[in-house]
């Protein structure tokens, strides 16, 4: 479920803003325990998965797949949002019930049309 949170920002955009005792506050969108999400590491590659827990760059996935290939978006923001518009090019393998990633980098929440679309990709296996 995405949770909204105040942080303190420096930027024009947010001078003399006050909310909750921080100064030049910004409204930030965080993604939590729960939420469907693609996950990026620094070298064991991309995954999409419900966020069990996260320490640090440590993450679990439950019901996670990696997303070895994928057609049809330029990058995994497109991804995120919009999902892949050519399934039967991706190479998404067989879906794993858990997977701990130690060298987590980049959780992206991911939309609805978007879980649905990776999700909908066909298994690909030798």
């Amino acid at each position: 479920m995405m949770r909204e949170a105040w942080i303190e920002w420096q930027g024009s955009d947010t001078k003399n803003t006050i909310v909750g005792g921080l100064k030049n506050a910004r409204r930030i969108t965080m993604t939590g325990i729960g939420d469907y999400v693609i996950a990026r590491t620094y070298s064991a590659g991309v995954f999409a998965g419900t966020l069990a827990a996260r320490k640090g760059k440590e993450v679990i996935l439950n019901n996670a797949r990696r997303l070895w290939y994928w057609a049809g978006a330029a990058s995994l923001s497109q991804l995120a949002v919009e999902g892949v518009k050519k399934p039967e090019e991706c190479r998404f393998p067989v879906l794993v019930p858990e997977i701990i990633l130690t060298e987590t980098i980049e959780i992206l929440a991911t939309t609805p049309a978007a879980r649905e679309s990776i999700e909908g990709v066909p298994v690909w296996k030798i």
